[in-house]
């Protein structure tokens, strides 16, 4: 029931038995756009994130981008604090190491994970604080719609991060199913399958109306959370880097998974 003009079709937070005790061995310094950095998660499992440091951009889309719609109202943002996008959208790997759990509809350890809504990703997110070491003043978080949005382009203001036209050699666009995570070429900044393969569920509540100015976030209630990046069944246009759209939380099919940030905690 996803809002866009190609549609795509509680939970109990368990307690840790296992923190880590030993201090974190990753340094989060600032360092250059696309810097990586290894994150161990339980089970040996990793994760790499991509730094996206400070900076100003354009969030939106402008009047005369082809597929533009009403809600992409162009304004300037001011992301104050950089913080570390996670290089590949979440994979199953990832997710089981965690949770015990998995729901997705295409199996497979390296595939995105999908099928989950916004209620479960966020109990995930808990529970992966509560098990990985990181360090001090850092957490794990879905990323805003802005932090999305700016990672998306990396430094871009083409309607895509590669240009104004996608191609299917460049994103998992118009297809049949999802595919491995990391499979097609990085943006600028190092960042894997912003377009297309699973629409990435936002931090958000989803307004019509978003705010631009310094680390702006979503409406502050609604009945719905923002989705970006289109999947592996919709056509170029969904899959825009201004492109948005929206599902109830508890909502979650084969065409919708996440892409985890790490955010300042203060």
């Amino acid at each position: 029931m996803i809002t866009t003009r190609h549609p795509i079709c509680l939970l109990s937070i368990f307690a840790s038995a296992a923190f880590a005790a030993e201090p974190a061995s990753v340094v989060l310094d600032p360092g250059p756009a696309g810097k990586v950095v290894e994150i161990k998660l339980p089970g040996d499992v990793t994760a790499k994130f991509c730094h996206c440091p400070p900076g100003i951009f354009t969030m939106g889309s402008p009047e005369s981008e082809e597929e533009r719609r009403d809600t992409e109202t162009q304004g300037e943002v001011r992301i104050t604090k950089g913080f570390w996008m996670a290089q590949t959208e979440c994979s199953q790997a990832q997710w089981q190491t965690v949770m015990e759990t998995n729901p997705s509809f295409s199996k497979g350890a390296t595939l995105p994970m999908e099928k989950v809504s916004w209620i479960a990703v966020e109990s995930f997110i808990v529970k992966l604080n509560q098990t990985t070491t990181l360090p001090a003043g850092w957490k794990f978080a879905l990323p805003t719609e802005a932090q999305w949005e700016y990672a998306c382009r990396a430094g871009s203001n083409t309607a895509f991060a590669f240009g104004d036209t996608l191609s299917k050699e460049q994103a998992n666009h118009t297809g049949a199913q999802t595919k491995p995570v990391g499979s097609y070429p990085p943006n600028a900044w190092g960042i894997h399958d912003m377009h297309g393969n699973v629409w990435e569920w936002c931090r958000d509540w989803f307004g019509k109306d978003r705010a631009a100015g310094a680390d702006p976030e979503g409406a502050p209630q609604g009945q719905t959370r923002a989705l970006r990046g289109g999947g592996w069944f919709n056509l170029p246009a969904s899959c825009r880097s201004a492109n948005r759209a929206k599902n109830p939380p508890v909502y979650g099919d084969s065409n919708l998974g996440f892409r985890l940030a790490l955010v300042p905690s203060k």
